[in-house]
């Protein structure tokens, strides 16, 4: 591993310290992104974790406030929203968050799906275009989650899915389908070019790096990350590898590392600081090495990407550090 390297993609909904302590023996430092999620604290309880991690480890931890979707469609809730965002900029966040509840949750009166490239948000979007604030976005979701369980091409999908069966979208036929919420994204960022954009997860296009490269072509404010997607990289390096590898190098100024573990009190101080270190381990080896390497999510070898050190040097950290400010 590179030291020092950014986990650019977590959410540390704790004060734990074992975490830290691992970081700090790694070089490693970390983006949290905090997330309007129905089963996390607020946006500002979140916060005032982040808050006392950062008392304790100055400089380790940058943070992505966010904004509710609580009162869409009242008069002013898109003025509200930007005070949020205001609010958690001059805290010191370092970029805002739009979540997938928008596009696969968030409905009107007569149950039309707000999508984001709905004339709702325009106020929030040339507010961030127009004072050149970074947004970040998780829309949609894996194209797994349009297919039954059993057709899913990783476990990973398949346990989350079965898990969270309100986010599985086969069971929702009723819900806007996964080209639609790709068309809708793909709309914003034409809509709004200025826009400095982070699309997370492989653009929610991680079955495909073809369809990521596409928009990486595109849009030239657009940049990406790897956060609980290298999976499906790893599987599409099973019979392309070196497509996967030419597509690691030729994108190697807009593809950012990050993990995706959130720290929620699930995992014990010890388990959870092991838990990042073999991701850490394990993802290197991929990127990094030549090794013929086996993932939990799917069956089959593949072979590590042995990517070039300046490769290696921005995707793991430069690319994150002039991102996000670290």
């Amino acid at each position: 591993m590179i030291r020092p390297l950014i986990d650019a993609h977590v959410h540390l909904n704790t004060n734990s310290i074992g975490k830290m302590e691992k970081a700090l023996e790694h070089g490693v430092s970390f983006l949290s992104i905090n997330t309007d999620i129905p089963f996390f604290d607020s946006i500002v309880d979140q916060e005032k974790v982040l808050k006392e991690l950062d008392q304790k480890y100055p400089g380790k931890i940058r943070y992505i406030t966010s904004f509710s979707a609580d009162g869409w469609g009242e008069p002013g809730w898109a003025e509200k929203a930007i005070q949020e965002i205001e609010r958690g900029l001059a805290n010191g966040a370092v970029g805002v968050k739009i979540w997938k509840n928008i596009g696969m949750d968030l409905q009107d009166k007569d149950g039309r799906f707000i999508m984001i490239d709905d004339e709702s948000l325009s106020p929030i979007f040339r507010y961030l275009e127009d004072n050149n604030i970074l947004l970040i976005g998780h829309q949609g979701e894996p194209k797994n989650c349009w297919l039954p369980l059993e057709e899913m091409t990783v476990d990973s999908d398949r346990n989350y899915f079965s898990g969270h069966p309100e986010y599985h979208m086969y069971l929702h036929p009723e819900c806007p389908s996964y080209e639609a919420q790709m068309e809708a994204r793909d709309r914003i960022l034409e809509r709004y070019p200025k826009l400095q954009f982070v699309g997370l997860h492989l653009l929610s296009m991680e079955w495909s790096i073809d369809e990521v490269a596409k928009r990486l072509d595109k849009y030239p404010n657009l940049i990406t990350d790897l956060a609980e997607r290298i999976c499906h990289l790893q599987l599409q390096a099973k019979d392309r590898w070196e497509d996967v590898r030419d597509f690691m190098i030729k994108y190697q100024d807009k593809i950012i590392y990050g993990t995706d573990v959130i720290d929620d009190g699930s995992f014990g101080n010890d388990e959870l600081a092991q838990r990042f270190e073999h991701l850490w381990k394990f993802h290197w080896e991929f990127f990094a090495t030549d090794k013929e390497l086996e993932a939990p999510e799917f069956s089959g070898k593949f072979k590590g990407l042995n990517l070039p050190e300046e490769v290696l040097q921005k995707v793991f950290y430069s690319n994150a550090a002039k991102v996000y400010g670290f």
